[in-house]
């Protein structure tokens, strides 16, 4: 029984290092201007592969977008990113997106994701709130490829849409449940 305690303690303490060094060296090369411009460039990449995301940016009130999460795991895990909230095509505040997680699980990924903010209420509860945890506050739907099919705007239902892309690593798994977003102030 020591000896699993012992292997269990060193397996959360390796992963405690080593997300805090990927969300260190992250924030730490991170500006304004490469927030801005890495986001603008996740953006036209969605749009190229998937046209339903564009048809959905001409009705939102704002779009937030993560262009690179790094998710690292070995049993505990985390992934963070940092991105923009942008609004009438212009970039209005800054967020961190955060998750940890726990479970059978061992490797390292990065993907980007894009939250469509649908409303009014959506945004302005993202811009007061102290950070949001989805699955709390305005309802989110993550779009994949089956629901982008026959996904059309007069449908719409939900107050945020996410769709998640650009995933390289290996990892078993991928979500956004469990995720905070705080706002921040990175360097100019």
């Amino acid at each position: 029984m020591n000896t699993l305690k012992l292997t269990f303690s060193r397996l959360f303490f390796a992963s405690v290092i080593l997300l805090a060094f990927m969300s260190a060296s992250y924030a730490e090369s991170t500006t304004k201007e490469d927030l801005k411009k890495d986001a603008e460039q996740a953006l036209k990449d969605l749009y190229r592969i998937n046209p339903t995301a564009e048809t959905l940016s001409k009705k939102a009130k704002g779009i937030l977008v993560f262009p690179r999460i790094v998710k690292a795991g070995l049993v505990f895990g985390g992934s963070y990113g940092e991105g923009v909230l942008m609004k009438n095509a212009r970039v209005d505040s800054y967020y961190n997106s955060v998750s940890a997680t726990w479970g059978w699980q061992i490797g390292v990924q990065s993907h980007g994701y894009v939250v469509f903010l649908m409303s009014d209420s959506a945004v302005k509860y993202l811009e007061k709130s102290k950070g949001w945890s989805f699955g709390v506050g305005p309802t989110v739907t993550v779009v994949d490829a089956g629901i982008a099919k026959d996904f059309n705007t007069s449908t719409l239902r939900s107050d945020a849409y996410a769709f998640i892309f650009d995933q390289k690593g290996l990892m078993a798994g991928l979500s956004i449940e469990g995720t905070k977003i705080s706002r921040i102030h990175p360097k100019p």
